[in-house]
C-alpha cells in the first residue's frame, strides 16, 4: 500500500467512526467463527480514480486490521456494466462470501441481486450509493449537502453578477441515486439566483459524454454567453473544460466538481476549475468495512452507525454519513495534502510548479 493510502487509513482508524473490537470473534453468523470471514467488495467503475486508488485499499486494510489478519476481501469491478455487476453478485453468493459491500452501478436494477443475497443469508452494506432492496447498512456522504456546497461555491464565484448570469448544469447519471441528491442540493442554491441555460443528465458520468453535452450547450447558447458551469464531479468538469477550450474560450468561467481527483486539484491550482468537493474517502471506506465485519459476525451496528436513512424499498437503514468540504485554492494544504491523499510533489509537477509556488504549496 502506498504512503498516502496508509496515512488515510491511519486517520480513518483514529476517527470517530472507529468502534471497539473487544467483541470481535465472540459471535457466530452463517457458520462464521472468530475473524475468519470473507468480504465481497463490488465497485462500479474505473472512470472515477477514487475507487481503485482510495476505496479499495482502505477497505482491504481495514478488514485486515479488524480481523487481525484472518479475514480477506474478494474484489470485483463492474466497469459501469449493471448486468456484469449482477453476475458478480451472484458469483459471490455462490462462493458463499459472508458479507457484501456493494457500490451499485444502477441502484434500482441491482435490487433483485440484493434480494438473492438476503435469501442466501448474506448481509449487504450499500457503499457510497444507496442500492435498492433489503440493504442492511449504508455508508456515504451527505449527498444533498454536496450539491449545496457546489451551488454555494458557484454563486460565490459569480459574485454580484450572479443575478445576470447564465450557467450550464452537467449532472450525473440517472442510474445513480446520488446524482439526484447532488442535483437537488444544487438547485436549492441556484434556482432563482441564476439562469440555467441548459441542463444535462450525463450518461455513465462519462467525461466524454459531459464534453459532448457541453459542446451542445455552447453550440446553442454561444460560448461567450456561459458564465458558469455546474459539474457534478471532476471527471465531467474536465470534459466541460475541454469543450470550452475547444470553442476558443481562454478566460474560463467558474466550473464546479467533486471527488478531489488529482487532475482536478491541479486544474484548481492553475485556475481552470474553480472548486471540487473533498470527500474524505478513508472514513467512508473504513465505516463500510466496520459495518461489514460486524454484520458478518452477527454483531450490533449501534456503535458505528450514526443515523438511519430510507431507500425507496427499505426503511431505517443503519447509516454513516460523512461530512464534505469545499476544496479551493485556499485549502489544498489543509485538506488533501494534510490527509495524505496526495503529496505536494504529486500535485506540483513541473507543469504546475509556478502555480504551486504562487500559492505557497509545497
Amino acid at each position: 500500500m502506498n504512503r498516502s493510502v496508509r496515512s488515510a487509513v491511519a486517520a480513518a482508524s483514529a476517527s470517530v467512526l472507529a468502534f471497539s473490537l473487544s467483541g470481535c470473534g465472540s459471535e457466530e453468523h452463517s457458520g462464521v467463527i472468530s475473524n475468519d470471514i470473507v468480504v465481497g467488495l463490488l465497485l462500479p467503475d474505473r472512470e472515477a480514480a477514487r475507487y481503485e486508488k482510495f476505496d479499495r485499499p482502505v477497505i482491504e486494510d481495514k478488514v485486515d486490521r479488524l480481523t487481525i489478519g484472518e479475514g480477506k476481501v474478494v474484489y470485483a469491478n463492474a466497469n459501469q456494466d449493471a448486468s456484469l455487476q449482477a453476475l458478480q453478485v451472484e458469483n459471490m453468493i455462490e462462493d458463499e462470501v459472508d458479507v457484501l459491500i456493494l457500490d451499485a452501478v444502477d441502484a434500482k436494477a441491482i435490487a433483485g441481486s440484493v434480494e438473492k443475497a438476503e435469501e442466501a443469508g448474506i448481509p449487504v452494506v450499500a457503499f457510497d450509493r444507496l442500492a435498492e432492496g433489503p440493504i442492511d447498512a449504508y455508508t456515504s456522504f451527505d449527498n444533498e449537502e454536496v450539491g449545496h456546497v457546489q451551488g454555494k461555491a458557484l454563486l460565490k464565484a459569480l459574485g454580484d453578477k450572479a443575478g445576470n448570469s447564465r450557467i450550464v448544469m452537467v449532472n450525473g447519471a440517472l442510474t445513480d441515486p446520488n446524482a439526484a441528491l447532488f442535483k437537488k442540493g444544487a438547485h436549492a442554491e441556484l434556482d432563482g439566483k441564476v439562469t440555467v441555460g441548459k441542463e444535462y443528465d450525463t450518461e455513465e458520468w462519462s467525461p466524454e459524454n459531459a464534453e459532448a453535452n457541453m459542446k451542445a450547450a455552447i453550440d446553442e447558447l454561444g460560448a461567450d454567453a456561459i458564465d458558469g458551469v455546474y459539474s457534478a464531479n471532476d471527471g465531467m468538469a474536465g470534459g466541460a473544460i475541454a469543450a470550452l477550450k475547444a470553442a476558443g474560450v481562454t478566460a474560463l468561467p467558474p466550473v464546479t466538481g467533486q471527488d478531489a481527483e488529482l487532475a482536478a486539484v491541479q486544474r484548481i491550482i492553475s485556475g481552470e476549475q474553480h472548486m471540487s468537493v473533498y470527500k474524505p474517502y478513508a472514513p467512508e471506506a473504513a465505516a463500510a468495512a466496520e459495518m461489514a465485519v460486524a454484520l458478518a459476525k452477527g454483531e450490533s451496528l449501534h456503535t458505528v452507525a450514526q443515523t438511519h436513512v430510507d431507500s425507496p424499498t427499505t426503511k431505517d437503514i443503519p447509516s454513516v454519513l460523512v461530512p464534505v468540504i469545499a476544496l479551493t485554492q485556499a485549502n489544498i494544504e489543509e485538506t488533501v495534502i494534510r490527509d495524505g491523499i496526495y503529496t505536494a510533489e504529486e500535485i506540483c509537477t513541473p507543469k504546475f510548479a509556478a502555480a504551486c509556488a504562487e500559492l505557497a504549496i509545497g
